[in-house]
């Protein structure tokens, strides 16, 4: 229901960059989560803060690494198992067939410690506004990292504002969390057999 608004409602807003540092969780199993973080990164950007987005689990060609590496004051890094091999080669990923492989859990268990262990010295830096941990809740569910050193880093981060992103956020995160937003799947394209497409899905 919408809240019927009767007369102004003043919201008094907040500049201090120092009261950053919240946690957002966007979990569940429908389409927008990562595209809800992006948003976020996209905002903060547009106000002067500095944005890390780091992504678990991918790799390959999507429109945000082309549109993010034209603003200012956001990086972003992939640390699927095939992006590591393409930075370790030395080639940069211009695979645009929309083709996309998920590994074997396994095979992405030292890309996801690799990607952990960046954000960790991501945040401890603090030269960052904003840390978007893309996809982390499914490898903590996936149990590819450990959830105690991912609370350790909610409790003790500082300024740092914080989105973990993924399904099956587990409850230690939701309760530790800021913001919890559950994001439900009611229909989806796929179900009628419509391939992901350029510019919505990747």
């Amino acid at each position: 229901m919408v809240t019927r608004i009767r007369k102004p409602i003043v919201v008094q807003g907040e500049d201090d960059i120092s009261k950053l540092g919240l946690v957002h969780v966007i979990t569940g199993d429908g389409k927008g989560k990562t595209t809800a973080s992006l948003g976020l990164a996209l905002r903060a950007a547009g106000n002067g803060l500095r944005v890390y987005i780091i992504q678990f689990l991918k790799s390959g060609f999507t429109g945000e690494l082309a549109s993010l590496k034209k603003i200012p004051n956001v990086e972003i890094m992939q640390f699927g198992v095939d992006a590591i091999k393409e930075r370790q080669s030395k080639l940069e990923f211009v695979d645009k067939t929309g083709r996309f492989v998920f590994q074997p859990d396994e095979e992405e268990r030292d890309a996801a410690q690799q990607g952990w262990e960046h954000a960790k010295s991501i945040i401890a830096s603090s030269d960052y506004n904003l840390v978007v941990m893309d996809e982390i809740n499914c490898v903590l569910d996936k149990g590819l990292i450990q959830i105690d050193e991912v609370i350790e880093i909610i409790k003790s981060h500082g300024s740092t504002e914080i989105i973990l992103t993924g399904r099956d956020a587990p409850p230690q995160i939701r309760e530790l969390a800021d913001y919890v937003n559950e994001v439900k799947s009611i229909k989806h394209p796929w179900q009628k057999g419509i391939k992901a497409r350029r510019g919505i899905e990747y």
